[in-house]
């Protein structure tokens, strides 16, 4: 994120108005579940989809879907690239190093760390 307090609350307010025409997309490219957490100035989303779900399959959609073009322009004023991004990309997958199976009752805490 920016390192921008205004903008960042503004950021956080876009989320319970988010456009049908978004979720629809979401939705329709196989997700189930989206979450996003902000601790800062650093974002973390994660996802669950079903088995029609790739990745490749998604971006293609998105960059044919007018709404969604839109949409990612008015969040990437919120938003910077990684430090490792190439030119054009603003998303990154992250390399999972744990993973603790949990039961389905069991609340989920995401912790943030940074390296030094």
């Amino acid at each position: 994120m920016n390192d921008d307090p205004a903008l960042i609350a503004e950021y956080k307010r876009y989320p319970k108005k988010i456009w049908p025409a978004i979720t629809k997309s979401i939705n329709d490219e196989g997700v189930r579940d989206l979450e996003i957490y902000l601790r800062g100035t650093r974002m973390f989303m994660m996802l669950e989809a079903d088995d029609s779900f790739s990745f490749e399959k998604k971006a293609e959609a998105d960059r044919k879907n007018p709404n969604v073009q839109e949409w990612v322009e008015l969040m990437w004023r919120f938003q910077k690239a990684l430090p490792d991004a190439r030119p054009g990309e603003k998303r990154l997958l992250m390399e999972r190093i744990v993973l603790e199976k949990r039961s389905a009752n069991r609340p989920r805490n995401l912790l943030g760390c940074q390296g030094t």
